[in-house]
């Protein structure tokens, strides 16, 4: 499948590759982190994937989806590693990743969020080097997957705390 359409923007670091004309495109979070960036105020860099690549997710699936995709968010990936000096998944300063959802408009069960993307055992242990607080990475463990399990794989996040109660 041959598709030439840009389906991620990246922003931060004092510039943006969005701007305030592209809400359909970018969705309203993605299109004022890109003003914000592109102002200089201190976003954590970051990129948008778009509505329309969001849309074809329905069209295509998840698989075909990912393969028209995979190269520009390696490759805004790879971006962001080299603006925040860290490693996503691995090394000794890793770079953990907030996955949210957005639109044009603001729209109700929009808030979907999973944050610490990134974080395995590997970088557990780095954190726990870097920070020296147990709790902090332990905590921070359990958020990424309550969070992973709730949006990603649809379990009831009262499932969580009642395991969380009996611990």
């Amino acid at each position: 499948m041959s598709d030439t359409t840009k389906h991620v923007y990246f922003f931060g670091a004092g510039k943006s590759e969005g701007s305030a004309s592209m809400r359909e495109l970018l969705g309203g979070k993605g299109v004022n982190l890109a003003d914000m960036a592109e102002l200089g105020l201190p976003v954590p860099p970051g990129f948008t994937i778009t509505t329309e690549a969001c849309a074809k997710y329905y069209e295509l699936g998840r698989t075909k989806l990912f393969d028209t995709i995979r190269g520009e968010v390696e490759s805004a990936l790879k971006t962001l590693e080299e603006s925040t000096g860290k490693t996503f998944g691995k090394g000794p300063n890793p770079l953990l990743v907030s996955v949210r959802s957005g639109a044009a408009a603001s729209m109700p069960g929009m808030m979907d969020t999973v944050l610490n993307l990134g974080l395995n055992d590997e970088t557990a242990e780095a954190l726990l080097k870097l920070t020296g607080n147990e709790h902090f990475v332990k905590d921070s463990q359990r958020r990424f997957i309550q969070m992973y399990g709730n949006v990603v794989l649809g379990v009831d996040h009262a499932e969580f705390e009642h395991e969380l109660d009996k611990v």
